[in-house]
């Protein structure tokens, strides 16, 4: 699953939970670890958790039933094993020692209450799609349960590394998306969330009752600060122990001191930025107006500008290293003739102009820098770019859901295994999903459901290529940029290790003087 990838925070978002692989142990210091987060979650619950910063405080809450271990491999969470016993139905043991960090037992019944509020018709949530191919739940005692599924499919296991909800909390709660308990979570992970404010620092507390290795420090606070330039003097002043760096910050504004207090940790984000269209608007219907505006932009001299050295130019939905990626695809060929050509061609002319505005959100220097290139590259074809900028929350319920717009610049923190299904799929376009540019595309629907049913990574691959392709050719994006994930981390912290699944793989270990 995918997260809109908002806030350079202190972790790697998605899902899949990449930033929070936790176990404890028994040591626990009284030091707190200190990041920074510049927007406020929406709501802290791993099903309706649809932004960065939701997800991020979600993961130190939360358990799913799987996760990743250091090295991408799935392992178990809360499933203490597994086994398939035919190809669509999979056996599920779980853990016996897990508690709620109210106390209150962990069992089977939580996993079946989760899926079945998220499959409520009264949650709306683009997880549902993750779990169309289930066919049913059955639970066989407190803490065993099969899982029968409509058909073989290839994130049998995956897709539950979705958190677990806790039933005897919510099971008499009349709206799931309303509830208190959003800003109030009782899970079973390693740390738990006592109170929570708008616009407010928020602070992590080891759980005592969790099963697993418990953390060496006992206290996270993330300290709220919607600008990141503040973010990096609080970073340059030790007042943060850990914090993303830009590039231009890296290359041209460290000092050696910084480098006496800090490790530097560098490596391709996990995630893209791009700037889509309303596919329901008659401005972009036409898929010339896309091809116009894509041969006007110089992407290459967006990552420059923007990067210097420290990204590359994204060619498509799904990211470099993994069996989805299609290497044929080439970025686009910078072209502002041909660019004018076509715009001619659709009868826009210097009397009459081509516009359209682009919104994005306000906390992200970066989008909005995006934005300003991409503004002045098309102007000269002519094309009149309007921006507009809005506080993050208000960007995703006013604009970014409801479709309320002509054109946006956002980003996907994506998964180590990706998933075409919630952001391509037709069926995703509706009210809740991640579909929101309208996007429909009958080969692509076909591939993904085909893509859906097989286990076998090869043909996996093959049908990605093309979903890749199709996407890439049919300019429902323009696809910008990958930038590298670039994380500070104070000398501090001892027993730090980078890995696939980013920093904090091992942060029940860390130790802080």
């Amino acid at each position: 699953m995918e997260y809109f990838s908002n806030i350079k925070t202190t972790k790697r978002f998605s899902f899949c939970r990449f930033f929070l692989l936790l176990f404890l142990t028994n040591f626990i210091s009284a030091s707190t670890l200190n990041f920074s987060i510049s927007s406020n979650p929406s709501r802290i619950n791993p099903i309706l958790a649809t932004d960065s910063a939701s997800g991020e405080i979600s993961s130190w809450i939360f358990n799913g039933l799987f996760k990743y271990d250091k090295d991408a491999n799935i392992i178990g969470d809360l499933a203490q094993s597994y086994k398939f016993i035919t190809p669509k139905h999979l056996k599920i043991k779980l853990r016996k020692n897990v508690q709620w960090s109210d106390g209150a037992k962990f069992t089977s019944s939580d996993v079946i209450f989760t899926f079945n509020t998220l499959n409520s018709k009264k949650t709306f949530t683009p997880y549902k799609t993750t779990f169309t191919k289930v066919a049913k739940l059955v639970k066989i005692n407190d803490y065993e349960i099969d899982v029968f599924y409509k058909e073989p499919y290839f994130k049998a296991l995956h897709i539950w590394m979705m958190g677990i909800l806790p039933k005897h909390l919510l099971e008499n709660e009349k709206d799931i998306m309303t509830s208190k308990f959003n800003k109030q979570p009782i899970g079973t992970g390693p740390y738990t969330l006592r109170n929570f404010a708008i616009g407010k620092d928020i602070k992590l507390h080891v759980n005592k009752n969790y099963f697993a290795k418990t953390p060496k420090i006992e206290t996270i606070k993330y300290k709220f600060v919607p600008d990141p330039t503040t973010s990096f003097t609080m970073l340059k002043q030790s007042k943060l122990d850990m914090g993303s760096i830009s590039p231009l910050q890296l290359d041209r504004q460290l000092k050696d001191e910084f480098y006496d207090k800090y490790t530097i940790y560098e490596k391709e984000s996990l995630g893209y930025t791009y700037m889509g269209f309303n596919l329901h608007n008659k401005k972009f219907k036409n898929k010339k107006i896309r091809e116009a505006i894509n041969l006007a932009i110089n992407k290459q001299e967006i990552v420059d500008i923007l990067f210097f050295s420290h990204g590359k130019v994204c060619t498509g939905p799904f990211l470099p290293g993994t069996f989805a990626f299609n290497d044929k695809v080439k970025a686009n060929t910078f072209n502002l003739n041909k660019s004018k050509q076509l715009l001619k061609e659709l009868g826009y002319d210097k009397k009459n102009r081509f516009s359209f505005t682009v919104i994005t959100n306000a906390n992200n220097s970066i989008r909005v820098n995006a934005a300003q290139i991409l503004q002045y590259q098309l102007a000269k074809v002519g094309i009149d770019m309007k921006i507009k900028v809005l506080e993050w929350q208000a960007f995703i319920n006013t604009v970014v859901m409801p479709r309320n717009f002509e054109a946006i610049i956002l980003g996907w923190g994506l998964s180590l295994m990706p998933d075409a299904r919630s952001i391509w799929h037709s069926s995703s376009a509706k009210k809740g999903g991640f579909n929101f540019v309208g996007y429909k595309n009958n080969i692509v629907d076909t591939n993904i459901q085909n893509a859906e049913k097989t286990t076998d990574i090869k043909k996996l691959g093959k049908l990605y290529k093309e979903i890749f392709y199709q996407i890439s050719s049919d300019l429902p994006y323009i696809f910008l940029y990958i930038p590298n994930s670039i994380t500070a981390i104070s000398k501090e912290i001892k027993n730090t290790s980078s890995s696939v699944i980013g920093l904090t793989h091992n942060q029940e270990d860390w130790i802080k003087p």
